[in-house]
């Protein structure tokens, strides 16, 4: 409930032009990991049925009951994009985001005009490219949606730029053979409900709470579409994607549904102050077993991946909480 009620409050000050927070940049040194005076951020999201709203309250959380100077407060947003886009105008201090996404913003390719001066905290878990379609409207594949109603996320979300480019492999214009439905994923799933929505594009862990409501009232009527054939094409445009799999049990499926995967990321801007940004770091890894009591996708966070974040770059903050962690190299 706590959690609920600050992202609440988080969320009414970002409609108000957009929070502001107190970390200060870096100036230069040695990092030492202290953060010796009080100091807020804010923790950009994602939908509020998704797995990064889930995760990202967690970590605010388990930031606050460190007992440092250091307090957090999640928010509501329309993630990747939108996150990205807040924490360079300094709305936030943390983001996270889809690792395409991510390389987008720093590359200045995509949905940016130029190259966005953010770094990584870490790589976290992994998201699943979860298609599911409304079974009456008749669709067996990606190219099946000309003509349909579907909805492909948020606006400026990781879950907008990937369905865009599946419509696009798929050989469809997104713009143009498709009633594109830009809604977050709990309009998305009370659409597909009442049958206003015939398909959906959502990009998050496993398990998804919106997509588990979704299956448990209406599992008999939608089916996951396999998206795999899409693959070579998507790997043109990025090699972070891959192929991975929904196991079956995540949903209560018949069986395992392929699919394609894209890591997460959490992101800060490349000057925070870097003890604020290890800080930061290390709670991530410290708290683990509490961020996976919020959501089983966390257990996906390991060390051994941590520092896997090309073509973003590491925070300096985060390096030497990584390092002091053991993390591999």
């Amino acid at each position: 409930m706590a959690a609920v009620v600050a992202a609440s409050v988080a969320g009414s000050v970002s409609a108000c032009g957009g929070r502001q927070d107190t970390a200060s940049t870096d100036a230069g040194g040695d990092v030492t990991c202290a953060v010796d005076k009080e100091t807020r951020v804010g923790i950009a999201t994602g939908n509020a049925t998704g797995v990064y709203f889930a995760l990202g309250n967690a970590y605010a959380e388990q930031i606050n009951a460190t007992g440092g100077k250091l307090k957090a407060t999640a928010s509501e947003t329309g993630a990747s994009v939108q996150n990205i886009q807040q924490v360079v105008a300094g709305q936030y201090a943390v983001a996270f985001s889809l690792a395409d996404t991510a390389a987008d913003a720093v590359n200045g390719t995509g949905s940016f005009d130029s190259k966005q001066p953010v770094a990584a905290l870490a790589r976290i878990h992994t998201n699943y490219t979860q298609v599911i379609a409304r079974k009456s409207a008749g669709i067996k594949d990606v190219a099946g949606m000309k003509g349909k109603r579907v909805s492909t996320g948020s606006p400026k979300s990781g879950t907008e730029v990937i369905a865009n480019r599946m419509l696009t492999a798929a050989g469809l214009d997104p713009a143009k053979d498709v009633s594109a439905q830009k809604l977050d994923l709990t309009k998305t799933v009370d659409g597909m409900k009442d049958g206003s929505i015939d398909a959906l594009f959502w990009s998050g862990g496993l398990p998804t709470p919106g997509i588990t409501d979704l299956l448990t009232t209406s599992g008999d009527q939608v089916e996951f579409l396999d998206v795999t054939p899409l693959l070579p094409e998507l790997q043109k445009i990025n090699p972070v994607y891959e192929a991975g799999t929904i196991p079956a049990a995540t949903y209560k499926l018949p069986a395992d549904a392929p699919t394609v995967v894209v890591p997460n990321v959490l992101l800060v801007r490349d000057d925070l102050d870097p003890n604020v940004a290890c800080v930061l770091t290390k709670t991530i890894f410290d708290r683990k077993p509490q961020l996976e009591q919020a959501n089983a996708a966390a257990k996906e966070i390991s060390l051994d991946q941590a520092r896997k974040t090309d073509p973003v770059p590491l925070q300096r903050g985060a390096v030497k909480g990584l390092d002091d962690l053991g993390a591999p190299r």
